[in-house]
C-alpha cells in the first residue's frame, strides 16, 4: 500500500475489512493504523491529511491483510484492553473479551478489605489482576494448567503493579490450591466439543482449544469447580463463574447439588446471562 492521506487509507482499509466480514471495520482499521504508524487517536483527528512513510504503510498493509484473514485485532497488536487496562495476549492465552467484565462488576461489591481471591484457569490473568488492581488491600492466587499462560499472567501482573499480591500456581483447577478464600472466580472453557466447528474463525483459529472446550456438553469444568470449591471457601464466601448462552439452569443445578445457594445472575451488555454467583449457608 503506497503512502497516501490518512483519511483515504482508513476508508479503503475499512471497506476491505467490511468485505472480509468484520463487524467493526472502521474501528479495526483505526486501531491498526494507530499501531502501524505509532499515532494516537488525537493524531488521526488533528492530522487527517498526513501521510505515512513507506515503512509505516507496509506495516499497515500487513496488519490489514492479517485482519482480512480473521486474525483478531488484539492478536495482531499483542494486547487487549480489559476494564480500562492493557493486557498482553499471546497464542497461549484466551483473548479476554468485554463480556467477561460482567464477572468483574459482579465480584467487586463482594470483595471486602483484606479479602483473598482465587482465580481458576486464569489465562492472561485479566480477572485476578483487575480485581487486585481495583481492590489494593486484597491478595490473590491464580491457577492455570498452561505454564505458558501463567508466564503471560506474570508479565501482566508485573506491568500492572499487582505481582506482589498475586501468587501463580501451575495445575488443573483446584489441584494445586491450599487454604481458604473469600471469593473464588473462574471463566472456564464452556463450549461443547461438537460446537467448536461452528465458532467464528476469529475464535476457532486463534484462541487455544484448551481455553474453549468444556467437554462433551461444555459443563465439565463447572462440575469440577462445584465439587471442590467448598473446601477452599471461607465462611460467607462466594463463587462466581462466567457461563455460555443457555447454560444458566444446568450450571445452577450443578452447584446446588453440591450445597451451594444461587446468589445472583448477571447479564452482559448484550443482555445475555453471563455470570452466576453462588454462596454457602453460614455454619
Amino acid at each position: 500500500m503506497p503512502p497516501d492521506q490518512l483519511a483515504s487509507l482508513l476508508a479503503a482499509a475499512s471497506a476491505r475489512l467490511k468485505a472480509a466480514g468484520s463487524d467493526t471495520p472502521v474501528l479495526d482499521a483505526r486501531l491498526l493504523l494507530q499501531a502501524a504508524a505509532g499515532f494516537s487517536r488525537e493524531d488521526l483527528i488533528m492530522g487527517p491529511d498526513c501521510t505515512l512513510s513507506p515503512g509505516q504503510a507496509a506495516r499497515f498493509e500487513s496488519f490489514i491483510a492479517r485482519r482480512e484473514e480473521h486474525e483478531p485485532v488484539s492478536r495482531i497488536l499483542g494486547e487487549r484492553e480489559f476494564y480500562g487496562r492493557a493486557f498482553k495476549v499471546t497464542p497461549d492465552t484466551l483473548d479476554p473479551r468485554p463480556d467477561t467484565e460482567t464477572i468483574i462488576e459482579a465480584a467487586l461489591p463482594r470483595i471486602g478489605k483484606g479479602a483473598r481471591l482465587l482465580d481458576l484457569g486464569t489465562g492472561t490473568g485479566a480477572i485476578a489482576i483487575t480485581l487486585l488492581a481495583e481492590r489494593p488491600e486484597s491478595t490473590g492466587v491464580a491457577t492455570d494448567l498452561s505454564p505458558a499462560a501463567l508466564a503471560v499472567a506474570g508479565e501482566n501482573a508485573r506491568a500492572l503493579g499487582v505481582a506482589d499480591r498475586l501468587t501463580l500456581l501451575e495445575g488443573s483447577w483446584l489441584e494445586p490450591v491450599t487454604g481458604a478464600f473469600d471469593i473464588i472466580l473462574s471463566n472456564p472453557p464452556y463450549i461443547p466439543a461438537g460446537d467448536i466447528a461452528t465458532l467464528s474463525p476469529d475464535v476457532r483459529n486463534h484462541d487455544p482449544g484448551l481455553a474453549l472446550v468444556g467437554g462433551t456438553d461444555g459443563l465439565d469444568p463447572y462440575r469440577i469447580i462445584a465439587s471442590g470449591a467448598a473446601a477452599h471457601l471461607a465462611a460467607g464466601g462466594h463463587v462466581l463463574v462466567e457461563i455460555g448462552a443457555g447454560q444458566a439452569e444446568d450450571i445452577t443445578a450443578i452447584f446446588t447439588q453440591h450445597g451451594f445457594r444461587a446468589a445472583g445472575r448477571y447479564r452482559d451488555l448484550g443482555g445475555h446471562e453471563r455470570c452466576l454467583a453462588f454462596n454457602r449457608p453460614e455454619k
